[in-house]
């Protein structure tokens, strides 16, 4: 489904959103630790996010990275565009080249109800939200 690389993005988008609320700026090295990967793929999916205008960067002796929790709002969507591409979404669950209505791979039909209500739950998901129950300690996203 979805790459290591968008489930590490969308793990440190969450953190960074529930670290803003508190007026936090953590730093590669303590958001790879929370998010649970390596400082490399941390500090590249960072720099993703922050091209992409996701996440903010600062510089200087209070920088680190961080997130505006009142802008607006950020869906898990947004994430998996940026990382992964929305082809996952539209493309055929067996990985054939054509696979329509006209012309269904044999779990088609089940596979296009599954994918749309999960393109759904990610369109209507935001990363604020997620972040509420992260602080609150109702979710986790360590072991």
């Amino acid at each position: 489904m979805l790459s290591t690389s968008c489930k590490y993005a969308i793990r440190a988008a969450v953190y960074l959103m529930s670290e803003s609320r508190k007026s936090n700026r953590p730093g590669i090295k303590e958001i790879a630790e929370e998010i649970e990967a390596n400082e490399h793929t941390t500090a590249k999916i960072l720099q993703l996010l922050v091209k992409e205008g996701i996440i903010n960067s600062a510089k200087g002796p209070n920088g680190g990275f961080y997130a505006t929790p009142d802008s607006h709002p950020v869906y898990l969507i947004d994430i998996v565009k940026v990382v992964d591409g929305e082809h996952f979404f539209f493309e055929c669950g067996l990985g054939l080249k054509e696979c329509s209505e006209a012309k269904p791979c044999p779990i088609h039909h089940t596979y296009k109800e599954a994918r749309q209500q999960l393109y759904h739950q990610f369109s209507t998901l935001s990363v604020q939200e997620l972040s509420k129950d992260l602080s609150l300690g109702k979710a986790f996203l360590k072991r």
